[in-house]
């Protein structure tokens, strides 16, 4: 009997989970019988779908975009028998979330309890990492990503965009006072980024002229929440998104320097997601909650 619904599903759950062995334990069935199935689709397809090596697996360019439109297909089938139930199909199932550890952190743990309330059969499996992950590999469904976008081939929602602030602690200033100009930060620490894609010069508009100045300091930190907590151990002057420091600001914690030169710059937040024009139910929930209830300041 031609089974080619259960060939995809199975297809699907190996691209989702990233390995036959997980697709094989969320389906209860044996990694044998995931292999056959997907082998049985490649053979009436006519195309290899996944690449096997004997480390990992990756799917091809064919394989991506059956994966899109097989989960498309789905969606839909799902929507057309959902609608003889007499009422619209709740979101449901696991979703998988990455996002930085100061959106994470400052922003999404604070309304993550709504969503959950609101949609209860959803389960959110949430991870906070400053580094860039690929959606595939972290088997993450959405990616909230700060800063310019680099990934080809993925849906990305415009969630805002966050301007970017110097900030220091009052007692930090007080023992080596405010900086009046960007020239005057060559006499101050101050906290730089780790990461291979951080500078060490910071943008400041100058009698309407855009320049940069180079920032030197005793302390390196590998994510924005890091150099945060160093900056509120009066270790020195921060430049941060204003997003990650809101509350620090409104309660005196951190104090904004040098803001009549601020040069307009600021961060796009996007959130992206496998797929071409249907994402599924519940991501589609997760993006909708997010452009209704994230307030960026």
């Amino acid at each position: 009997m031609d089974n080619r619904f259960g060939d995809m599903e199975i297809f699907l759950s190996v691209a989702h989970n990233g390995s036959f062995a997980a697709a094989a334990r969320i389906l209860r069935v044996t990694p044998s019988a995931v292999s056959r199935s997907v082998s049985r689709l490649e053979a009436r397809l006519g195309v290899q779908l996944i690449a096997r090596t004997t480390r990992a697996l990756a799917l091809t360019a064919d394989g991506e975009t059956y994966r899109d439109r097989v989960s498309a297909l789905m969606e839909d089938l799902n929507d057309i028998e959902g609608s003889f139930g007499g009422e619209e199909q709740e979101p449901k199932g696991l979703l998988r979330v990455n996002a930085s550890v100061p959106f994470g952190t400052h922003c999404l743990l604070p309304i993550l309890p709504r969503f959950l309330e609101r949609f209860p059969a959803v389960t959110v499996e949430l991870a906070l990492s400053d580094a860039l992950i690929e959606l595939i590999s972290a088997r993450a469904d959405i990616a909230i990503r700060i800063g310019p976008l680099r990934d080809v081939g993925l849906k990305a929602k415009k969630l805002g965009r966050s301007r970017m602030v110097l900030v220091a602690s009052p007692e930090y200033l007080a023992r080596h006072g405010a900086p009046k100009e960007p020239g005057d930060l060559e006499h101050h620490a101050c906290l730089r980024f780790s990461f291979r894609r951080s500078v060490d010069t910071w943008p400041f508009s100058v009698d309407g002229r855009l320049v940069s100045r180079t920032v030197n300091g005793p302390f390196l930190g590998n994510s924005g929440e890091v150099v945060r907590l160093m900056a509120l151990a009066d270790g020195g002057i921060a430049r941060l998104g204003h997003f990650h420091v809101t509350k620090d600001l409104a309660e005196g914690r951190l104090v904004e320097l040098l803001s009549s030169f601020h040069p307009g710059d600021g961060e796009d937040i996007h959130a992206l997601y496998l797929g071409e024009q249907h994402p599924s139910r519940t991501v589609r929930a997760f993006l909708d909650f997010l452009a209704s209830e994230l307030v960026l300041p």
